[in-house]
């Protein structure tokens, strides 16, 4: 089996580098069949589909299990989306389980330590799945923790310290969110021959697909764009045209 970044490019190389943020507050109650609807009628124009941790908790394990299988069957790759961040065995477990409900990534907080992020890759590695660490948010007050300044010299910020550690790890990309361009350019000189660059915050927070993609991202994570929008596929096919046409920073 293919790793989690090769079944990852392989599809953005047909069908773009958007991955829907299936996010929902709770005025949706139909979670599972809004999703699967959204799959159908939207995979064309996406790379895979990201579940975050509040969409989890009222689905259950069998609707997400037949979300995870609805999107493989379009080639899609799905995303767990709970900032994992634990000791090392409970990390191994929490993965175990969401490997077991389908999923074919997560992403994780390296706040746990470099040694927890290390085992955690390992882990998912040696069953094909994959880790993205998470460097920086796209919050606006994001800034006031992943830009923290560090050690005696105060001369590195929070976020490098993670992007190190992710590169140590040897994860598979990292989040930096769309609203700070600077921080992904920064991070894309550092890191893009060894990590994907994946960036929420376009549209609704405010963070611009063109400024993004031109400091470095190598996939777009959008939610509340496409799934408010009038014509969510217009928008989905708009924004993959977009970023497919910047030449990939990192080999995937």
């Amino acid at each position: 089996m293919a790793t989690f970044k090769t079944r990852l490019s392989q599809i953005s190389g047909t069908n773009g580098r958007v991955i829907l943020a299936n996010d929902y507050d709770t005025s949706v109650k139909n979670l599972e069949s809004q999703t699967i609807k959204n799959i159908r009628q939207l995979h064309p124009f996406l790379c895979g589909i990201k579940l975050n941790f509040h969409l989890l908790l009222p689905l259950g394990g069998k609707a997400i299990l037949k979300i995870n299988q609805t999107a493989h069957r379009y080639g899609l790759q799905t995303i767990a989306d709970i900032k994992l961040n634990d000791i090392g065995n409970t990390n191994k477990v929490a993965a175990e389980h969401l490997w077991n409900l389908g999923f074919d990534a997560v992403i994780a907080n390296p706040i746990m330590g470099i040694d927890s992020l290390k085992s955690l890759v390992r882990s998912a590695h040696k069953n094909n799945k994959g880790v993205i660490a998470l460097c920086h948010m796209s919050a606006s007050e994001a800034k006031l923790s992943y830009d923290l300044k560090l050690g005696a010299g105060r001369q590195q910020h929070l976020y490098q310290l993670f992007l190190k550690w992710a590169l140590d790890a040897k994860a598979d990309g990292i989040i930096v969110g769309a609203t700070f361009p600077n921080i992904i350019k920064f991070c894309s000189k550092k890191a893009a021959k060894h990590l994907s660059i994946f960036s929420p915050g376009v549209g609704t927070q405010g963070g611009s697909a063109s400024k993004a993609i031109s400091a470095g991202t190598n996939y777009l994570i959008v939610g509340r764009s496409i799934l408010n929008s009038k014509n969510p596929a217009g928008v989905a096919k708009s924004l993959a045209a977009r970023v497919s046409l910047r030449a990939v920073h990192a080999p995937l």
